[in-house]
């Protein structure tokens, strides 16, 4: 736990290196307003950020090395070396043996996570595929850090400012996803959704908005029968644990009308259904949280950007807000426990003040 007038330290796993993540990740750090609010923290390998300089043409940016993350810079971009050979890298190229790097980085992140060296995780993009060829046993980092949690379910929520989207099934095919959504998942995933809405994001009485599974929700049966058999049956008895639920909503309508504004969180039944929509609205300025850990774990809501990749083009916003969104989730949950270890000391203050 840090001082209250301490920085949160942000952990930062490299990602894939023949992508855009430390791409981005020196490009958000270049602005030093930054660590104003907070201590960087790379892991990664200080002959691969130097190559990395020299290419985008940033020689001059400087990074402090940090034997442990413990001595880090809180003034500066901190690099705790995590592989010494050097790293040929090919911008642009998936590589299932470059993945061993993003793989290293990740653990080495995690386990300085786990020994409080670091308060928060924010992960560059890796790409599934090359992680899987290069040993990675796990889906994506959702399904990483739940395993490393020993949580069985976690909930990816895309956020920014206004808009908060969570999925119920994640990176599994579509033809499988009828089959994994049941009332019980649906409606373990809103019990998360609207703790982390409290205790993540402080809001005291969160509205939450259930997308259908089917066309039109399923038209009353015409069009399936899962929303009103499966998803009907969750939403009551999220109501009667006391959770403020509608639906389940046609999804074209939903996000068209503008209908999203009135929510603080939306479900969605699968990856596209919720992903297409929270893009197209908020692209290059969203951010991928991980609700339902004791950890927090954000990351950019972009991939690896092969076809950017080395150009000097890549746009660190989404990072950037990625790091802010891990931060401010952090003092959140802080001051959550705080309220709840004592929910009168408000009010004794607020008395105070007056």
């Amino acid at each position: 736990m840090v001082k209250d007038n301490a920085l949160v330290r942000v952990g930062i796993s490299c990602g894939d290196l023949n992508g855009i993540g430390l791409e981005v990740v020196i490009g958000a750090f270049q602005d030093n307003r930054m660590m104003q609010h907070l201590t960087p923290i790379v892991y990664a390998s200080s002959k691969t950020m130097q190559a990395y300089r020299k290419l985008l043409g940033m020689s001059d940016f400087r990074i402090f090395s940090a034997k442990d993350a413990s001595l880090a810079n809180p003034k500066r971009l901190n690099l705790v070396n995590v592989w010494d050979e050097e790293v040929k890298l090919k911008l642009g190229t998936p590589s299932g043996t470059m993945a061993k790097y993003a793989i290293q980085s990740l653990d080495a992140a995690t386990q300085d996570l786990a020994s409080h060296k670091i308060d928060v995780l924010v992960t560059a993009p890796i790409h599934k595929d090359t992680m899987q060829e290069g040993g990675f046993e796990f889906p994506g980092h959702t399904e990483y850090l739940a395993h490393l949690s020993n949580e069985e379910e976690a909930l990816m929520l895309m956020c920014n400012e206004a808009l908060r989207v969570g999925v119920v099934t994640g990176h599994i095919p579509l033809k499988e996803v009828s089959k994994t959504v049941t009332t019980e998942l649906v409606l373990n995933k809103l019990h998360i959704m609207y703790y982390s809405l409290m205790r993540d994001f402080g809001i005291r009485k969160p509205r939450i908005a259930v997308m259908g599974l089917n066309p039109h929700a399923g038209e009353q049966g015409r069009l399936g029968e899962e929303d009103g058999k499966i998803i009907v049956p969750a939403i009551e008895r999220a109501r009667k644990d006391g959770m403020m639920v509608i639906g389940p909503y046609a999804v074209d309508g939903f996000f068209g009308s503008g209908n999203w504004k009135n929510f603080d969180g939306i479900l969605a039944m699968y990856h596209d259904q919720g992903l297409a929509p929270f893009k197209a609205l908020s692209f290059g300025n969203g951010v991928n949280y991980t609700a339902g850990l004791p950890i927090v774990r954000t990351s950019p809501d972009h991939g690896t950007g092969y076809e950017i990749a080395g150009k000097g083009v890549a746009n660190p916003d989404s990072f950037r807000t990625a790091c802010f969104l891990a931060r401010d989730i952090f003092l959140n949950r802080r001051m959550h426990k705080e309220i709840t270890a004592n929910p009168l000391q408000p009010q004794k203050q607020f008395r105070q003040q007056r």
